[in-house]
């Protein structure tokens, strides 16, 4: 997919990553009654945050699955898809494949 979107500087683009609808024993949830997401994946980064006139790469990178604050960020709608803008700072782990397949069990 393509966002026509670059995030200056530290911050970073990531869509959520929604939670299933139905629970185990067949409950579903609706969307009102749903949290935000906290997972999410990196759509797009910036450049990099300047330190003393030099260029820190961020962390993150596009593809990226990582784990946010629950009310970090700014919620952003860009083509009737939802994103969120947040500060690289605000990300608060990185999930692996490994990690993910554990988390959905």
């Amino acid at each position: 997919m393509a966002v026509n979107v670059t995030p200056l500087h530290d911050r970073i683009l990531v869509k959520r990553i929604e939670e299933k609808e139905t629970m185990k024993g067949g409950i579903i949830v609706p969307d009102t009654a749903k949290e935000k997401s906290q997972e999410g994946e990196v759509i797009a980064v910036g450049a990099g945050k300047l330190h003393k006139g030099k260029r820190i790469p961020l962390d993150v990178q596009v593809g990226d699955h990582v784990l946010i604050g629950k009310y970090s960020g700014t919620d952003i709608k860009i083509e009737d898809q939802e994103y969120v803008i947040l500060r690289e700072e605000d990300v608060l782990a990185k999930i692996g494949k490994a990690a993910r397949a554990a988390g959905r069990g």
